[in-house]
C-alpha cells in the first residue's frame, strides 16, 4: 500500500554560489526557506518539480523534500533539512557568519 503524501518543498543549490536555495509560487527561487511554496497535492507537486528543473542552468540537485506548515511558512521536517537552511556547520562564511555578527 502506497504511503500518503506529505507536504513538500522544493530545493536546490544555486550554480554559482553553492546557496540552498527554494522554489517559490511566483516561479521563482528564493536563499529563505519561508518564502517557499508549501505544495499538499502529489500531482501538483510533480509539475511544479518538473517547472524548477527548467531553470538548470542556475541551479542543480533540485528534489522535493518533506516539510510542515509553520507560523513564517514552511518549516523542514528532518534534520538534514535544517542542517541545509541553517548554512554551513562554521561560523567562518555564509548564512551562519551573519548571525554571528549579530
Amino acid at each position: 500500500m502506497p504511503r500518503p503524501f506529505t507536504p513538500k518543498v522544493i530545493t536546490a543549490n544555486d550554480l554559482l554560489e553553492g546557496d540552498v536555495i527554494y522554489y517559490t509560487a511566483k516561479d521563482s527561487w528564493s536563499r529563505s526557506l519561508s518564502e517557499a511554496e508549501l505544495i499538499t497535492d502529489e500531482a501538483e507537486a510533480q509539475l511544479r518539480l518538473l517547472a524548477a528543473e527548467r531553470d538548470a542552468l542556475n541551479v542543480v540537485g533540485i528534489y522535493l523534500t518533506d516539510a510542515k506548515p509553520g507560523t513564517d511558512g514552511p518549516e523542514p521536517v528532518h534534520f538534514r533539512e535544517e542542517f541545509r537552511r541553517t548554512g554551513p556547520s562554521n561560523y567562518a562564511h555564509g548564512k551562519q557568519e551573519a548571525l554571528s555578527n549579530v
